[in-house]
């Protein structure tokens, strides 16, 4: 199936974004509206965690965001390089390893998110970070790969 670049950024980034949330919860213990308070925490800080309902929509409508974000980045690239589309797979593994160190080293460290990670983090949520990124840069490339010209074979 072919997608015009935004379908392709709206599907991508909405799937992977929430796949991402799922994810998250699955890794934490946690239920989504938990999640969706610790992703609003990173622009309202601790007090996000009090908001009920409303906090937990900015955080959903920053947890899209951000995902249609790192989609558009993505499927724009692919244009350019369409490289990154025939390896569609190899491209979006790679892909996952850029977000999760964006993310890990530069957003969530720069943000108000609480509570603010001490020290490095066990092995095995580096393990299952990285992996929920993996598929996160897995899913973009997939809708990204029909939305380059001449890269299918």
């Amino acid at each position: 199936m072919r997608y015009s670049p935004i379908a392709a950024i709206l599907l991508g980034g909405f799937v992977a974004g929430t796949i991402d949330i799922g994810s998250a919860c699955l890794i934490n213990g946690l239920g989504p509206v938990v999640i969706l308070h610790a992703i609003a925490s990173g622009l309202l800080g601790k007090p996000s965690y009090a908001g009920g309902l409303n906090t937990a929509a900015i955080g959903l409508l920053l947890q899209w965001g951000m995902s249609l974000i790192i989609a558009a980045i993505f499927v724009f690239a692919a244009r350019l390089l369409p490289l990154l589309s025939r390896l569609w797979l190899a491209s979006g593994l790679a892909y996952g390893v850029a977000i999760f160190v964006v993310m890990s080293f530069v957003v969530v460290p720069l943000s108000n998110a609480y509570p603010k990670p001490h020290g490095m983090p066990p092995v095995a949520n580096i393990v299952e970070n990285l992996l929920a990124m993996l598929l996160f840069g897995v899913i973009v490339a997939w809708f990204a790969r029909d939305a380059t010209p001449g890269a299918r074979r």
